[in-house]
Protein backbone atom coordinates (compact mmCIF):
# COMPACT_ATOMS: atom_id res chain seq x y z
CA UNK A 1 0.00 0.00 0.00
CA UNK A 2 1.23 3.49 -0.84
CA UNK A 3 0.82 5.91 2.04
CA UNK A 4 0.09 9.59 1.44
CA UNK A 5 2.59 10.62 4.11
CA UNK A 6 5.43 8.42 5.36
CA UNK A 7 8.62 8.65 7.41
CA UNK A 8 11.25 5.93 7.27
CA UNK A 9 13.92 6.00 10.00
CA UNK A 10 13.80 9.80 9.77
CA UNK A 11 16.50 11.55 11.85
CA UNK A 12 17.58 15.15 12.35
CA UNK A 13 20.72 16.11 14.25
CA UNK A 14 21.71 19.70 15.10
CA UNK A 15 25.35 19.74 16.27
CA UNK A 16 25.13 17.92 19.63
CA UNK A 17 21.31 17.78 19.77
CA UNK A 18 19.31 14.93 18.24
CA UNK A 19 16.04 16.68 17.38
CA UNK A 20 14.41 13.63 15.79
CA UNK A 21 15.35 9.97 16.27
CA UNK A 22 14.39 7.16 13.86
CA UNK A 23 10.83 8.27 13.13
CA UNK A 24 8.77 5.59 11.37
CA UNK A 25 5.26 6.70 10.48
CA UNK A 26 2.61 5.95 7.84
CA UNK A 27 -0.53 8.03 7.28
CA UNK A 28 -3.30 7.07 4.87
CA UNK A 29 -5.67 9.22 2.81
CA UNK A 30 -8.51 10.57 4.98
CA UNK A 31 -6.64 10.00 8.24
CA UNK A 32 -6.12 12.70 10.88
CA UNK A 33 -2.91 11.98 12.78
CA UNK A 34 -2.35 14.20 15.84
CA UNK A 35 1.14 14.49 17.29
CA UNK A 36 1.32 15.46 20.97
CA UNK A 37 4.44 16.58 22.77
CA UNK A 38 5.99 19.39 24.78
CA UNK A 39 7.91 22.29 23.20
CA UNK A 40 11.19 20.94 21.90
CA UNK A 41 9.88 17.37 21.58
CA UNK A 42 10.49 17.33 17.81
CA UNK A 43 6.99 18.09 16.47
CA UNK A 44 7.95 21.17 14.41
CA UNK A 45 11.16 19.48 13.22
CA UNK A 46 9.02 16.62 11.87
CA UNK A 47 6.73 19.05 10.02
CA UNK A 48 9.69 21.00 8.60
CA UNK A 49 11.20 17.75 7.27
CA UNK A 50 7.93 16.85 5.53
CA UNK A 51 7.78 20.37 4.06
CA UNK A 52 11.37 20.16 2.81
CA UNK A 53 12.33 23.26 4.81
CA UNK A 54 15.21 21.30 6.37
CA UNK A 55 17.17 18.25 5.20
CA UNK A 56 17.19 15.00 7.20
CA UNK A 57 20.47 13.81 8.71
CA UNK A 58 19.43 10.27 7.75
CA UNK A 59 16.30 8.41 6.74
CA UNK A 60 13.63 9.88 4.47
CA UNK A 61 10.23 11.61 4.41
CA UNK A 62 7.73 10.84 1.64
CA UNK A 63 4.66 12.69 0.41
CA UNK A 64 2.46 10.77 -2.04
CA UNK A 65 5.30 8.34 -2.69
CA UNK A 66 7.84 11.08 -3.51
CA UNK A 67 10.92 11.49 -1.34
CA UNK A 68 10.70 15.05 -0.03
CA UNK A 69 14.43 15.91 0.13
CA UNK A 70 15.00 15.19 -3.57
CA UNK A 71 11.60 16.47 -4.84
CA UNK A 72 11.02 19.61 -2.76
CA UNK A 73 9.26 21.57 -5.55
CA UNK A 74 7.20 18.62 -6.77
CA UNK A 75 5.88 17.64 -3.32
CA UNK A 76 4.60 21.21 -2.78
CA UNK A 77 1.95 20.43 -5.41
CA UNK A 78 0.52 17.74 -3.12
CA UNK A 79 0.52 19.52 0.22
CA UNK A 80 -0.64 22.59 2.09
CA UNK A 81 0.74 23.97 5.34
CA UNK A 82 -1.08 25.90 8.05
CA UNK A 83 1.34 27.20 10.70
CA UNK A 84 0.33 28.55 14.09
CA UNK A 85 -0.10 31.97 12.45
CA UNK A 86 -1.19 31.76 8.82
CA UNK A 87 0.96 34.07 6.69
CA UNK A 88 -1.23 36.13 4.37
CA UNK A 89 -0.83 39.54 2.73
CA UNK A 90 -2.51 41.99 5.17
CA UNK A 91 -3.18 44.66 2.53
CA UNK A 92 -5.10 42.22 0.31
CA UNK A 93 -8.61 40.91 0.95
CA UNK A 94 -9.29 37.25 1.75
CA UNK A 95 -10.51 36.83 -1.82
CA UNK A 96 -7.35 38.45 -3.26
CA UNK A 97 -5.10 36.29 -1.07
CA UNK A 98 -6.85 33.13 -2.23
CA UNK A 99 -6.61 34.26 -5.88
CA UNK A 100 -2.89 34.95 -5.49
CA UNK A 101 -1.99 31.67 -3.76
CA UNK A 102 -4.11 29.52 -6.06
CA UNK A 103 -2.53 31.29 -9.09
CA UNK A 104 0.94 30.50 -7.71
CA UNK A 105 -0.14 26.84 -7.47
CA UNK A 106 -1.15 26.95 -11.16
CA UNK A 107 -4.93 27.35 -10.80
CA UNK A 108 -7.01 30.10 -12.40
CA UNK A 109 -10.41 30.42 -10.72
CA UNK A 110 -13.27 32.82 -11.35
CA UNK A 111 -14.27 35.17 -8.52
CA UNK A 112 -17.37 33.05 -7.91
CA UNK A 113 -15.27 29.87 -7.58
CA UNK A 114 -12.88 31.62 -5.17
CA UNK A 115 -15.80 32.90 -3.10
CA UNK A 116 -17.29 29.39 -2.98
CA UNK A 117 -14.02 28.00 -1.59
CA UNK A 118 -13.93 30.67 1.12
CA UNK A 119 -17.57 30.19 2.10
CA UNK A 120 -17.09 26.39 2.22
CA UNK A 121 -14.16 27.04 4.59
CA UNK A 122 -16.52 28.98 6.85
CA UNK A 123 -15.52 32.55 5.99
CA UNK A 124 -18.58 34.83 5.58
CA UNK A 125 -18.87 36.33 2.08
CA UNK A 126 -18.74 39.91 3.40
CA UNK A 127 -15.50 39.16 5.28
CA UNK A 128 -13.91 37.74 2.11
CA UNK A 129 -13.92 41.25 0.61
CA UNK A 130 -12.26 42.88 3.62
CA UNK A 131 -8.52 43.29 4.08
CA UNK A 132 -6.88 40.40 5.92
CA UNK A 133 -5.05 42.82 8.23
CA UNK A 134 -8.30 43.11 10.21
CA UNK A 135 -8.95 39.35 10.42
CA UNK A 136 -8.92 37.27 13.60
CA UNK A 137 -6.64 34.21 13.78
CA UNK A 138 -9.64 31.93 13.13
CA UNK A 139 -10.55 33.88 9.98
CA UNK A 140 -6.97 33.69 8.66
CA UNK A 141 -7.03 29.94 9.22
CA UNK A 142 -10.20 29.64 7.19
CA UNK A 143 -8.43 31.35 4.29
CA UNK A 144 -5.57 28.86 4.82
CA UNK A 145 -8.05 25.95 4.57
CA UNK A 146 -9.60 27.50 1.43
CA UNK A 147 -6.12 27.72 -0.13
CA UNK A 148 -5.50 24.04 0.69
CA UNK A 149 -8.80 22.99 -0.90
CA UNK A 150 -8.34 25.25 -3.96
CA UNK A 151 -4.93 23.72 -4.71
CA UNK A 152 -6.36 20.19 -4.26
CA UNK A 153 -3.82 19.35 -1.54
CA UNK A 154 -3.70 15.63 -0.71
CA UNK A 155 -1.83 16.33 2.54
CA UNK A 156 -2.45 19.07 5.09
CA UNK A 157 0.29 19.82 7.63
CA UNK A 158 -0.73 21.81 10.70
CA UNK A 159 1.48 23.22 13.45
CA UNK A 160 -0.42 24.16 16.65
CA UNK A 161 -3.45 25.37 14.65
CA UNK A 162 -5.84 25.76 17.62
CA UNK A 163 -3.54 27.65 20.01
CA UNK A 164 -5.05 31.02 20.84
CA UNK A 165 -8.44 30.20 19.31
CA UNK A 166 -11.58 30.68 21.38
CA UNK A 167 -13.76 27.55 21.86
CA UNK A 168 -16.18 28.49 19.05
CA UNK A 169 -13.39 29.08 16.51
CA UNK A 170 -11.66 25.90 17.69
CA UNK A 171 -14.83 23.85 17.17
CA UNK A 172 -15.36 25.36 13.72
CA UNK A 173 -11.77 24.49 12.81
CA UNK A 174 -12.26 20.89 13.99
CA UNK A 175 -15.40 20.60 11.86
CA UNK A 176 -13.44 21.79 8.81
CA UNK A 177 -10.71 19.20 9.42
CA UNK A 178 -13.28 16.40 9.71
CA UNK A 179 -14.90 17.59 6.48
CA UNK A 180 -11.53 17.56 4.67
CA UNK A 181 -10.63 14.11 5.99
CA UNK A 182 -14.02 12.90 4.77
CA UNK A 183 -12.98 14.08 1.29
CA UNK A 184 -9.79 11.99 1.50
CA UNK A 185 -7.24 14.59 2.64
CA UNK A 186 -4.52 13.17 4.92
CA UNK A 187 -4.01 15.50 7.88
CA UNK A 188 -0.95 15.65 10.13
CA UNK A 189 -1.38 17.98 13.10
CA UNK A 190 1.17 18.87 15.76
CA UNK A 191 -0.70 20.09 18.84
CA UNK A 192 -0.68 20.60 22.61
CA UNK A 193 -4.46 20.22 22.71
CA UNK A 194 -5.13 16.70 24.03
CA UNK A 195 -8.91 17.06 23.96
CA UNK A 196 -8.93 18.38 20.38
CA UNK A 197 -6.60 15.53 19.35
CA UNK A 198 -9.00 12.98 20.85
CA UNK A 199 -12.00 14.71 19.25
CA UNK A 200 -10.73 14.91 15.65
CA UNK A 201 -7.83 12.47 15.46
CA UNK A 202 -7.94 9.01 13.93
CA UNK A 203 -4.69 8.21 15.75
CA UNK A 204 -2.59 10.12 18.27
CA UNK A 205 1.19 9.93 18.53
CA UNK A 206 3.12 10.96 21.64
CA UNK A 207 6.57 12.44 21.08
CA UNK A 208 9.22 12.97 23.74
CA UNK A 209 12.78 14.23 23.26
CA UNK A 210 12.72 13.60 19.51
CA UNK A 211 11.27 10.12 19.76
CA UNK A 212 7.80 8.82 18.92
CA UNK A 213 7.16 6.86 22.12
CA UNK A 214 3.59 5.70 21.46
CA UNK A 215 0.84 5.67 18.82
CA UNK A 216 -2.77 5.11 19.88
CA UNK A 217 -6.14 4.81 18.20
CA UNK A 218 -8.48 7.52 19.50
CA UNK A 219 -11.32 5.01 19.70
CA UNK A 220 -9.35 2.97 22.25
CA UNK A 221 -9.42 5.52 25.09
CA UNK A 222 -11.27 8.62 26.27
CA UNK A 223 -9.76 12.12 26.61
CA UNK A 224 -9.04 11.72 30.34
CA UNK A 225 -7.26 8.40 29.76
CA UNK A 226 -5.26 9.97 26.93
CA UNK A 227 -4.30 12.92 29.14
CA UNK A 228 -3.21 10.57 31.94
CA UNK A 229 -1.12 8.50 29.54
CA UNK A 230 0.44 11.62 28.00
CA UNK A 231 1.37 13.09 31.40
CA UNK A 232 2.80 9.74 32.46
CA UNK A 233 5.15 9.77 29.45
CA UNK A 234 6.16 13.37 30.11
CA UNK A 235 7.07 12.71 33.73
CA UNK A 236 8.91 9.39 33.32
Amino acid sequence: MEYVLEARKLCKQYQDKLALRDLNLQIEAGEIFCLLGQNGAGKSTTINLFLGFIQPTSGAAYINGLEVASNVTKVKEHLAYIPENVMLYPNLTGLENLALFSNLAGFDYSEKELMDYLVQAGLPAEAAKRKVGGYSKGMRQKVGIAIAVAKHAKVLLLDEPTSGLDPKASNEFSDLLLKLSGQGTAIFMATHDIFRAKEVGTRVGIMREGELVDVLSTTALNANELEKLYLNYMHN
